[in-house]
Parts: C-alpha cells; sequence; structure tokens
C-alpha cells in the first residue's frame, strides 16, 4: 500500500483542522491592538509590572468571553468536535498575542540570531487541534540550540501569564536534537511529537523537527509503536475492568472513550503516514462508512466531554450519576414510555463506545494484512508484531469457512449471501473448534446484518444452532460476546436487541443490561466447570443434577431481557419467553419453567435478604411459590449467577451463607421431610466446624462459647465470620461492657465495626445514631443477641477513603462516636447536629415506602421500607420504631447502590401483632415523615431507659 509523508496540521492546507474561523469567538487583531495601546501608555514599554497587569485583565476578559460565546455556540448545535476545535483554535490565538507582545514590548529585539530562534508547538491533545474546556495545555519549545537567554524570557513571561489565566500548563523546552533522542527511547514523548502543531514561532525549526522525526524516528519502526499503543490500551482497559459497559464510564480514559479513538488514529496516522481519516478512506484501510462512523463517534465523545467540563468546571472525565441527567438535558435527550431521558442517552454511549470497538478491530484487521501486528486469541493480544501468516486449515463439515491461524474466517465473501444460516453457523462452528473470529469474518458479519430476517430467525437449523452455541460446555460467554459485538444477537433476537447498551439509572448495576446477561451466563459456566466450587459450593454441587440444562442458559440469557419496559420486567420478560422458547426448539414444559424462572427469578435473593429465614412462615410461602425440588436447585444456581453478575463486591460470604441456609430450610418441605441433612444435623455439623477451628482453645472455654449462640447465628453466619467473631468475643475483657473492633475490606469496598454490648431494645438505634452522627452510613447491619444477655452487632459502612489506613482512622472515629454515645459521654442529638444532613445523590428520586404486613410471620408484624439511602437512615428508623412502642425482633438490612431496603419484625411490647388499623396507619405515616425529615423524631422517656439500663446518665 501507497505511504505518504507525515505532516502536521500547521503544514497540511488540506486538513479541515487548520481550517477553522474563531472570528466570531475572539478578535485577534482586536486583542493585538489592545495589547498593543497598553504598551503605548507604559512608561517601561510595555515591561513594567503594571503593564503586565493590564496585559493579564486583558487576556483574562478576552478568554472569559471567548469561552462563553463558544459555550453557548455548543448548547445551541451541540457539535462536539468544533467546540473542542474552537478552544483550541482560541488558545492559539491566546499564545500567540502573548508570544508577540513578549518579543516587540517586553523584551524587544529586532534581528534574532540563529541561536535566539524558537517555534512554539502545541503537542499532546493541543497537537490535535482539539481541547475540552479544562483540558491541559501541553507545549513544547524548540530550540535550535540550547536555551537562550532571550529565549528562556519569552518562555517564561507566556507560562505565568497562562498560569495567571488559570490553565494547567504542561510544558517542555528542549533542541530538535534532544526531541528525536528522548523520542526514541519513550513512547509517551514519541506520541507527543506524532501530535504536533505548530502554533507560532519559527517554521524551519518546526519543519526540521518533522523531517527528522519520520526519518530517524517514524521509519522502520511501526510494528514496535504499534505494539506499545495497544499494550498500553490492554492495560488502561484492565484498571477499569476490562468493559466498557460499566454504568458510570470514563470518557476519556475509559474502554470505548476518546483515548481509544486516540489510539486508533496514532496507530493509522503512524503506520500509513496520513493526517486524516479521509486519507485512510482514500487508502482503502477503511470505508467511507466507516469513515463516517469514525466522525460519529469522536464528535458524540467530545459533546460529552465538553459538557462534562462545562457543566463542573473543571476537567472531569467520569460521567457520574448526578451528572449523567444534566448531560443528557444538555445534548437534547427526551423520555421514552419505560426509558428514562438519562437512560436514553447513556444507551447511545454504550452504543458509540462499541462503534469504537469495532472501528479498532476493523484497523487491526488491515494491519495484520501488512503483517504489522498478530493476530489476538482468546486469551487477549500476544506477540504483536509477529508474522502470523499460515496456511489455512479446512473444518470438517464445511466448505464455506477455514481455519486461518487458530480463528474462523470466511471462504469466499458471499458465504452469507449464499446461506443466511451461516451467520449463527458461524458462531457454532467458532465453538466446537475452540477458534477466534478473524477480523474479516466480524468485518463481513456487520455488512451481512440485514441478512438477519424474519425467516431467518423462524429457521430451526438456525435456532438450533444458536441454542448449541448458549450452551457451548466450554466457554459460551466468548461467544455470545462476539455474537453480541457484531450485532448478530440483537438481530437474532430482537427483544435482546432492545437492551444491548441499556443502562439502569442505579447506583446498583454496574453494567448494562446485556454485559450483566452475558456476565451472568460466564458465571453459570464456569460453575459447571468446576471453576467456582469453593466460592459457590452447593451450586457447584446442585448443576451435574439439573436435569434441565438447556432450560437454566436460556432462562438466564433472558431474565433481565424486559428491563426498560413500562411492565414489571419479570413479568414481561416471562411473556418473551413463552413465545421465544418454542422458537428455540424447546418444549412445553421447558418453556414453561423457563418463563417461571424468569417471572420468580428475585424470589431467592429477595427472600434470603429481605425476610426472616428462622420463622417457618417465610420458609412455607417461599416453598409454596417454588413448588418442587428440581425448580428450586435451578432457582438457587440462576440467583447465585444473577448476584455475581451485577458488580465486583456485590457477592459477598454473608449473602451465600443466606441463600444456602434458604435452600436447606426449604429442601424437606419440598421432600416431605427427606432431606440431604435435617436442621438439628446441619446446626450439629456447624457447631462441629466451628469447634474444629477453635482447637486451640481450652475445651471449657470453647464449650461455654459456643453454648453463647442460638441455632441461627450457626445457620446463617459464614464460618469465617465465626471464627472471627469468637476472637473478638474471647479478646473482649468481661469487666468492660463495651468493646468495639475494626475491619476494613478494599475488595467490596466496606468497613465493619463489631461492637458487643448489653443487650437492650434501643441498642441498634444507638449505634445507627451514633454512625450517623460520625457521618458514616449503614450499608448492612447484622444483630446477633447471645444466651448472656449481651449482643454482638455487625455493622456494615460505605468505604470512604482508597488507603486502608485512612479508613481505619475513620473507622476508630465512629468507633469513638458509639462509646461516647453508649456510655452516656454524649447525645445523639448533639452528635447528629454536628453532620449535616447529606442529602442523596440529586440525580435520583423516589418516594418512600412503608409496608406493614400481618401475613408474613405467624408470630410477628412485618415492616417493610423502601427508599433512599443516606447517613443515618438506619438510625432515624430504629429511633422511630422504639418512640412507636414497638419492639424489634430481628432486622434484616439491605442496600442497593442507592436504595435502601431495611425489613423489620415487630411486635408491641407486650410482643403481640400490631392488628389496630388505627395504629398501623400511624406507623406508615410516621415512619414515611421520619424517612424525608432527617432527624426529627422526638427524644422520649424511652430514651432515658435505653441510657439508663447501661448504667450511664445523659450528659
Amino acid at each position: 500500500m501507497p505511504q505518504q509523508a507525515v505532516t502536521s496540521r500547521a503544514t497540511s492546507p488540506d486538513d479541515p483542522l487548520s481550517q477553522i474561523d474563531v472570528s466570531g469567538f475572539i478578535d485577534a487583531t482586536g486583542l493585538a491592538q489592545r495589547l498593543a495601546a497598553i504598551a503605548e501608555a507604559d512608561s517601561a514599554g510595555g515591561a513594567s509590572n503594571d503593564a503586565r497587569a493590564a496585559v493579564l485583565a486583558v487576556l483574562r476578559e478576552a478568554v472569559k468571553e471567548a469561552r462563553r460565546r463558544v459555550e453557548l455556540a455548543f448548547r445551541e448545535d451541540r457539535a462536539g468536535f468544533d467546540c473542542a476545535r474552537r478552544l483550541a483554535t482560541i488558545q492559539d490565538v491566546l499564545i500567540r498575542s502573548v508570544h508577540d507582545f513578549a518579543l516587540r514590548y517586553v523584551f524587544p529585539s529586532s534581528n534574532l540570531s540563529a541561536g535566539e530562534r524558537m517555534a512554539i508547538v502545541a503537542v499532546g491533545g493541543y497537537g490535535r487541534g482539539t481541547l475540552a474546556p479544562s483540558s491541559d495545555i501541553d507545549l513544547l519549545f524548540l530550540l535550535p540550540y540550547k536555551q537562550t537567554a532571550l529565549g528562556e524570557q519569552v518562555a517564561e513571561y507566556l507560562l505565568y501569564l497562562l498560569w495567571d489565566l488559570g490553565f494547567k500548563v504542561g510544558h517542555a523546552s528542549r533542541t530538535v536534537e534532544e526531541c528525536i533522542k528522548l523520542a526514541k527511547a519513550d513512547m509517551t514523548i514519541r506520541t507527543s511529537i506524532l501530535e504536533r502543531w505548530l502554533i507560532v514561532g519559527d517554521r524551519d525549526l518546526f519543519d526540521q523537527l518533522g523531517a527528522r522525526f519520520e526519518a530517524e524516528v517514524v521509519e522502520g519502526s511501526s510494528e514496535a509503536f504499534i505494539a506499545a499503543k495497544l499494550a498500553e490500551r490492554s492495560a488502561r482497559h484492565a484498571k477499569r475492568g476490562d468493559t466498557r459497559y460499566v454504568v458510570e464510564p470514563n470518557v476519556k480514559e475509559g474502554k470505548g472513550g476518546l483515548r481509544d479513538l486516540n489510539t486508533l488514529f496514532w496507530i493509522a496516522k503512524y503506520h500509513y503516514r496520513v493526517t486524516t481519516s479521509e486519507a485512510l478512506a482514500d487508502l482503502g484501510v477503511i470505508s467511507r462508512r466507516e469513515m463516517r462512523l469514525f466522525h460519529k463517534a469522536e464528535d458524540f465523545l467530545w459533546a460529552v466531554r465538553c459538557n462534562l467540563h462545562f457543566a463542573t468546571g473543571k476537567a472531569e472525565e467520569r460521567l457520574s450519576f448526578d451528572l449523567q441527567a444534566e448531560i443528557a438535558e444538555r445534548l437534547g435527550y427526551n423520555a421514552h414510555p419505560g426509558l428514562k431521558d438519562v437512560e436514553r442517552f447513556m444507551k447511545h454511549f454504550f452504543l458509540i463506545a462499541k462503534d469504537v470497538g469495532d472501528l479498532t478491530r476493523i484497523l487491526c484487521a488491515a494491519l495484520e494484512e501488512q503483517h504489522a501486528k498478530a493476530a489476538p486469541g482468546i486469551g487477549g493480544i500476544r506477540d504483536l508484531v509477529r508474522s502470523l501468516r499460515g496456511r489455512a486449515k479446512t473444518i470438517p463439515g464445511t466448505i464455506d469457512f477455514h481455519i486461518d491461524n487458530n480463528r474462523i474466517n470466511v471462504s469466499s465473501p458471499s458465504v452469507f449471501k449464499d446461506d443466511p444460516v451461516n451467520l449463527i453457523r458461524v458462531f457454532r462452528l467458532a465453538a466446537s473448534n475452540n477458534l477466534e473470529y478473524h477480523p474479516d469474518t466480524l468485518k463481513l458479519i456487520r455488512r451481512s446484518l440485514k441478512l438477519i430476517n424474519a425467516e431467518l430467525r423462524d429457521n430451526p437449523e438456525a435456532n438450533s444452532l444458536f441454542l448449541d452455541v448458549l450452551t457451548d460446555r466450554q466457554n459460551p460467554e466468548f461467544h455470545l460476546r462476539r455474537m453480541n459485538e457484531a450485532g448478530v444477537l440483537g438481530r437474532f433476537i430482537p427483544e435482546f436487541g432492545k437492551i444491548v447498551a441499556m443502562m439502569q439509572f442505579s447506583m446498583y448495576h454496574h453494567y448494562t443490561v446485556d454485559e450483566h446477561l452475558l456476565r451472568s451466563i460466564d458465571i453459570l459456566s464456569r460453575i459447571e466447570l468446576g471453576e467456582l466450587a469453593d466460592e459457590h459450593p452447593l451450586s457447584s454441587e446442585l448443576l451435574p443434577q439439573v436435569k434441565e440444562r438447556r432450560a437454566l442458559y436460556v432462562a438466564l440469557l433472558l431474565h433481565d431481557i424486559a428491563k426498560g419496559r413500562p411492565e414489571d420486567h419479570s413479568i414481561a420478560g416471562a411473556k418473551i419467553a413463552r413465545k421465544l422458547c418454542p422458537r428455540l426448539g424447546l418444549d412445553d414444559r421447558e418453556t414453561e419453567l423457563v418463563s417461571w424462572l424468569i417471572e420468580d427469578h428475585l424470589v431467592m435473593s429477595m427472600t434470603a435478604q429481605q425476610r426472616d429465614i428462622n420463622d417457618r412462615k417465610t420458609i412455607h410461602d417461599f416453598a409454596v411459590r417454588v413448588r418442587t425440588l428440581d425448580r428450586l436447585n435451578l432457582l438457587m444456581i440462576l440467583t447465585v449467577c444473577d448476584i455475581r453478575a451485577v458488580g465486583p463486591g456485590v457477592w459477598n460470604g454473608w449473602k451465600g451463607q443466606l441463600l444456602r441456609s434458604l435452600y436447606l430450610e426449604t429442601e424437606p418441605t419440598l421432600t416431605g421431610g427427606f432431606t440431604r441433612s435435617t436442621r438439628a444435623e446441619r446446626l450439629a455439623v456447624s457447631r462441629e466446624r466451628l469447634a474444629a477451628r477453635l482447637s486451640d482453645w481450652e475445651a471449657s472455654e470453647r464449650d461455654a462459647y459456643l453454648d453463647l449462640h442460638y441455632p441461627n447465628y450457626f445457620l446463617t453466619t459464614p464460618l469465617e465470620d465465626q471464627v472471627r467473631h469468637a476472637d473478638f468475643v474471647r479478646a473482649a475483657a468481661t469487666e468492660d461492657p463495651l468493646v468495639i473492633a475494626v475491619r476494613t475490606d478494599a475488595f467490596q469496598s466496606i468497613t465493619e465495626i463489631m461492637v458487643l454490648a448489653p443487650d437492650h431494645p434501643r441498642l441498634l438505634s444507638m449505634l445507627a445514631g451514633a454512625c450517623a452522627g460520625a457521618g458514616a452510613n449503614i450499608a448492612d447491619a447484622q444483630v446477633f443477641t447471645m444466651s448472656d444477655g449481651r449482643a454482638l452487632d455487625v455493622l456494615v459502612l460505605n468505604r470512604q477513603f482508597a488507603e486502608d489506613a485512612d479508613e481505619l482512622r475513620r473507622g476508630e472515629r465512629v468507633s469513638d462516636y458509639i462509646r461516647k454515645l453508649l456510655q452516656g459521654e454524649d447525645s445523639r442529638t448533639r452528635l447528629i447536629s454536628e453532620q449535616k444532613a447529606k442529602r442523596p445523590p440529586a440525580a435520583f428520586a423516589m418516594r418512600p415506602s412503608v409496608r406493614v404486613d400481618n401475613d408474613l410471620s405467624n408470630q410477628f408484624t412485618v415492616i417493610e421500607i423502601e427508599g433512599l439511602d443516606r447517613p443515618g437512615l438506619l438510625s432515624d428508623l430504629t429511633r422511630a420504631m422504639a418512640d412507636l412502642n414497638l419492639d424489634i425482633r430481628s432486622a434484616h438490612i439491605s442496600t442497593y447502590g442507592e436504595k435502601a431496603v431495611d425489613v423489620f419484625y415487630v411486635t408491641d411490647l407486650v410482643g403481640a401483632k400490631i392488628t389496630s388499623g388505627s395504629r398501623t396507619e400511624r406507623i406508615v405515616d410516621w415512619l414515611v415523615h421520619v424517612f424525608e425529615n432527617p432527624g426529627s423524631e422526638p427524644v422520649t422517656a424511652g430514651v432515658l431507659a435505653a441510657e439508663k439500663a447501661y448504667g450511664f446518665a445523659r450528659s
């Protein structure tokens, strides 16, 4: 393929980026005249401090006005790339004006010597001719030899003015020789110089840098450059979770963001010696359609980034929840039935991120044809600079495809047109032969998507092949992901296409809906392969016994497929399954099973986390819902996969133990008493396991400790937690009624506080109040009453600091608040008054809901409260219940991102249910009031009684 000379924006008159008119935003001539007037009025000719202050004032006014006009124009046209170009060109005008003023008036020099020549060059992002409102300004002061006094003075004058104007400036002063030497040794500097742009100064010097850079650095080194850039890209992706579908993406650095587009163009510019995407299209590297796709993605991402900077007034690159709604409004998105405006905006964002990934693969395919890099394998990019041209191998049973370096490739450009079933068959062949996909294959698939029509969707062979891919025994998620990225999955199953790139506007879900579904398939596959036996022992034991394997995989793929619809997604998803499953080849029994699993896919997790599973009514109601042991097995496995796929840190050992306990409590009900182990046997085994872990204790001490806990503790608490609790209780001094310990967990992003104290109905309320007073938000709480009258309460706090040392200090501060409050050294009211009430993120709105139910338990009234979480919420609710003379028998605290779901099993003070309608109404009204008005409940005699019970006096 012919190659062209490397040129810069400043020397390429055909480059559209060099033809930017900003006369309507800043008047360069008028600015120069105002600066000249300052010099003429100055006794020192412009060199005095007064003149500098006047220059700064003029520049500040010019910059402020220019940026105001750019933002107004941007709000009108929403053209992100144009906004970035305008800001960069305005920056040029500013730097040229200061440079010219300095040379003419501040450091006047009529004839510059050869050694005093200098070029001010924009590099990096600024060198591309684009700037976001708060971008750093990267400058290279290019010198012919070493730095001269004049060059140093001009550079210093310019830099200090830019800093005083509030710009963040990265700069370097180097000779051409130094630039070449450093570019050879450092890929970052090489990339920076690759994106260069002469702002002002000596053009011959700038051209000299370009010529030497091409001849001595670029020539013959494209393989090394490509390898470095792709490795850098992979490392950046890995740092951010290696997915483009995180719901708070980084617009600049995230996968599918601007940095990926930059990397793509750096590689193209370096290897093909071009300066524009149009030139790539002219060379045949990308098509005209793909060129337009590049421009569309670039413009959209710049629009988002510029809006982020304008909205926050700083270099904010993360599209966080509290900003997404505002950016959606700025970009003109509207709500549709089932989808908020912000969700439509974010879906568009993720589709653009997917387009960026497609463009990267297309360019890599073109590079491979020229032997610039090796092909990626399933395990990742390996040996990027090694040529992989090898002999093609046939695939048994087909002549339409062959194996090309362990990748499936098409045998002719018409394979999909000749037989559209091949659009599904290619994924089945790749899965059964453990092959990657040749970039040419994926490129042809994307260009053949229009062949996926109703006829193909109804084709029995195509559906059978798809089901084989979905239930592949090795790596179904990998091939489904390739199918999704190529656009086939959303076309073949249109209902799936509706949730591709769809985000759920909540802090609980970390990924888009399609990403969540694919990750859940991956978890199921890994359990089936035995890779997660230690983490999920029960699911790993159950899965080989499952008879309805196909139904389980189909249900997991479809369980959230109806998200974004006005109807409840579980019910709507079940309806979709009843239509789709027969098409896929499932019989009536499998179809009914899949639809039930989808409709009830949240029931097990909700029951385990929000209900008292030691209450027999809970187990009975759950068993009635499930009906058979086979369904229980399937629901258990599906629930584990669903929770695990929500995001990092969502799954933990406690949730696993709750699910296992619910399963084991329900099993005998469904089998007529026949179970793998009775409750008594499981209790005995749990006690024996803990005793074995405490083998270094004296036998009498160990037996006494085991007798402290009631059965539900052993059945619902993970063994590792039991061991930690035992060590904590043992270490507690018997003469001290209050002992507190702090532990951090960086992976789960939580801090745990264990409190051992005399039990009292208001203990949880007082602990929650102390946490609220310390500004700590309780994400979870486990309350265990012991037989000696003490309570072991475990509070899980949302983490505030990244470093463990900082978080431990914060935990000790919270502990100190707890100690002061329980020991009567401070009052809850004063503690909380010192903490300014923190409202939930402005992006979220949710009215609180309070439900009082007497049917969920035979012994207790169940109060279920939902609403936006906030610091101090648990304290307010438990305090209010105490004021309402309610006795909390068990509490089940759950946090799902921004939403709190707190369930309390209560009685009145004589142990009876709450049956009075008027009292129930007062409870609901007061709890809603407390939810919406932090700290509004009164201090009552009950509070004084609680403090007296501890033997403490109110201060």
